[in-house]
């Protein structure tokens, strides 16, 4: 996916938005929640997933997951260090979150 500091001619060949077909369960991802141009649970998506703000998040909207993984690299502002996980199960999907523990050098 193309954020918003990936610039140059390399960076148009990355989508800015993608749609994923998991287990039977349809995921939209794009960069910037803001810029959501579709209505998730009328297209039939399953889950949201972005990740512009670094906040790690997840939350149900309308049968909808929102999910934000949170940065994995290094700490940005006073944010937590995180990844996430999709569980597909029981033709569903929720997330989880998972706080990195960073030791110094």
């Amino acid at each position: 996916m193309r954020g918003n500091v990936d610039k140059g001619a390399w960076s148009r060949r990355l989508p800015e938005t993608d749609v994923l077909e998991v287990a039977g369960i349809s995921i939209y991802v794009l960069h910037h929640l803001a810029r959501l141009d579709l209505k998730p649970k009328a297209a039939g998506f399953g889950a949201v997933i972005s990740g512009h703000s670094h906040v790690p998040k997840q939350e149900m909207r309308d049968g909808v997951l929102y999910f934000n993984p949170g940065s994995a690299g290094p700490r940005r502002f006073k944010l937590p260090v995180s990844v996430g996980r999709l569980i597909l199960e029981d033709g569903g999907v929720r997330g989880e979150l998972l706080h990195l523990q960073l030791t110094e050098s």
